[in-house]
């Protein structure tokens, strides 16, 4: 068990490639992950329904071994999750973020197929979008977040969320094309961002993929960019990105 506090977190998004992120990040001599991806601890109410919040759950999950130095873990939900931001600060106010974002229409597909595989999404895509407001409404929160396929990809308003608690200059945000195109420039990205040594080459990784059972309509693509035009513009205005391809 060590009591050193957790350095970095893979943030988000969701469906963006955290998974395949998380591989590469386990092959670096200096970084210590957990044995499992998606620890959960920030977004888990009842580990923090009471003060002072009891650390030693999270930390007894890193077994760091000689050179490796740093702790991170890869959990896509805690930039979206409000409270867990705030958990965060109050855990690691020095913590750096690294954060993959994909075109939130496809995201949205891509996890709504998700929760058709895994037999918890019983409505066809456009029903499941229409009938997320009300689910919002309705379920628990835990439940709901299973089922937040638009509300997870207004990403902008995420990220100023989690700029009023830490400095810009603690997260690194990309594109997840850029882990598909050109995984090495990116982990060298990384890498200088966490203060480490460059990466060992690397074989590309492709992970947690899955076939899926329907193909994205042109009336639903539609439907997706009208709700996340404005959204999509204010995060090419954050990170001076051009976002066309995500709209066209």
């Amino acid at each position: 068990m060590t009591e050193k506090k957790v350095g970095f977190l893979v943030a988000g998004a969701q469906k963006s490639g955290t998974s395949a992120l998380d591989a590469y990040l386990r092959e670096h001599p200096e970084l210590c992950l957990p044995r499992e991806k998606e620890l959960h601890f920030f977004d888990k109410d009842r580990l923090f329904a009471s003060e002072p919040v009891d650390y030693s759950l999270y930390h007894a999950c890193f077994d760091p071994r000689p050179p490796q130095h740093l702790l991170g873990e890869c959990t896509p939900s805690y930039m979206y999750w409000p409270s867990a931001v705030e958990r965060i600060a109050r855990y690691n106010p020095a913590m750096r973020f690294v954060i993959l974002l994909r075109n939130p229409v496809t995201r949205a597909f891509s996890h709504w197929n998700y929760e058709r595989v895994v037999d918890r999404e019983p409505l066809p895509f456009v029903e499941a979008l229409r009938a997320e407001r009300e689910r919002q409404r309705t379920l628990s929160p835990n439940r709901a977040k299973r089922f937040a396929y638009v509300d997870r990809g207004y990403y902008a308003a995420q990220l100023k969320r989690l700029w009023k608690l830490f400095p810009v200059e603690q997260t690194l945000v990309f594109k997840s094309e850029e882990l598909l195109e050109d995984p090495a420039g990116l982990l060298d990205r990384v890498a200088t961002f966490l203060g480490v040594a460059p990466f060992p080459p690397l074989a590309a990784r492709v992970e947690n993929t899955r076939e899926y059972n329907a193909t994205l309509s042109d009336e639903e693509k539609r439907y997706l960019v009208a709700l996340y035009r404005d959204d999509i513009a204010e995060l090419e205005r954050l990170l001076g990105w051009d976002c066309s391809s995500w709209v066209e």
